[in-house]
């Protein structure tokens, strides 16, 4: 079975049986990064390589926002030290 790739026109010879709508593959012309938009007929569609990125920024929001908060703990932390040593420094 084949399609066409959107981006060079090259025809794309697949199993039918070895891919699943959602799956990438690379087009060996191009080198586009294709997904497989539909598997009756075949078709495929550009990958958006910046939903990985996407997925990986927000992950890596997650972490600053994580450690974010970790910091903000240590500092209630070290402000409660703080003022115990003023305390002390009054008795």
């Amino acid at each position: 079975m084949s399609a066409i790739c959107p981006e060079c026109d090259s025809p794309i010879d697949v199993d039918e049986f070895d891919v699943d709508v959602g799956d990438e593959l690379t087009c060996s012309e191009c080198g586009s990064l294709l997904r497989v938009a539909s598997d009756s007929p075949l078709e495929f569609e550009v990958a958006d390589e910046d939903d990985d990125l996407d997925d990986d920024d927000e992950e890596d929001d997650r972490e600053e926002e994580d450690d974010r908060a970790d910091d903000d703990d240590e500092d209630s932390d070290d402000d409660e030290e703080d003022d115990d040593d003023v305390r002390d420094e009054d008795e």
